[in-house]
């Protein structure tokens, strides 16, 4: 049965979007324009109630009942229990997919957007927020991170190991995004390589481009910098 995804075309987004594309499912899109606060709306928070997305309604969700789901990582997880596809070959394999979606829910995704943040968009708000501190900061933790995940890559094809899964779905959003965070890839030939193999695959292309054409960087629109950065 189709799967109903709210959706805007963000890293965050994308993760989804790739998922349901690299595992075939059905699935309509709802829009969330977040530069026009739609995800405050009451009907949206029902779904998700930290205001953000992606979020999923499925409606053959366990025991065959309806069920929706907020959280990116989350998603991913049940998608990959509820096809048995991208979680991993076996329970080690599992443990190496959990721990690199962690890591990039925890560190790679909160850091890249904060640099993205601070280093794109802070300085072009009304007032500008040209703050030093905060982009050297970000955009250093972010290089960190991308040496973090060279390293790994360099002893395996794919992030977890030697498959392709959740995880790569979910780094490559904000890692294909890494020159908006002023980074190099000069020194870092595997995480280069990786990037190269997996926005090559036909169903990361598809999910890249659903709303594609929506995608707006919002510099100089204050109203939606007041909903996007400083609404709770």
């Amino acid at each position: 049965m189709t799967i109903a995804l709210y959706y805007w075309p963000t890293p965050n987004g994308w993760k989804t979007t790739i998922c349901l594309e690299e595992m075939g499912l059905d699935y309509t899109v709802n829009l969330i324009i977040i530069g026009a606060g739609d995800q405050f709306a009451p009907d949206f928070l029902k779904i998700a109630p930290n205001n953000r997305m992606p979020a999923i309604v499925d409606l053959d969700g366990p025991d065959g009942a309806p069920i929706s789901i907020f959280e990116s990582g989350a998603i991913l997880q049940y998608l990959a229990r509820k096809t048995g596809h991208f979680g991993g070959p076996s329970e080690r394999d599992r443990i190496a997919v959990d721990q690199w979606l962690t890591w990039q829910m925890g560190g790679l995704g909160p850091m890249a957007g904060q640099a993205h943040h601070f280093l794109k968009y802070a300085p072009h708000m009304d007032p500008p927020q040209d703050i030093p501190y905060a982009k050297d900061r970000y955009r250093a933790e972010t290089s960190r991170l991308y040496g973090v995940l060279d390293r790994q890559l360099a002893s395996h094809e794919f992030v977890a190991g030697d498959f392709y899964s959740i995880a790569d779905m979910s780094i490559w959003g904000r890692a294909s995004l890494w020159e908006g965070q002023q980074q190099t890839l000069d020194d870092k030939l595997h995480l280069a390589r990786w990037l190269d193999t997996v926005t090559a695959r036909p169903a990361v292309e598809r999910g890249r481009a659903v709303a594609a054409q929506m995608r707006g960087d919002y510099k100089g629109d204050k109203a939606a910098q007041d909903r996007l950065f400083k609404r709770d």
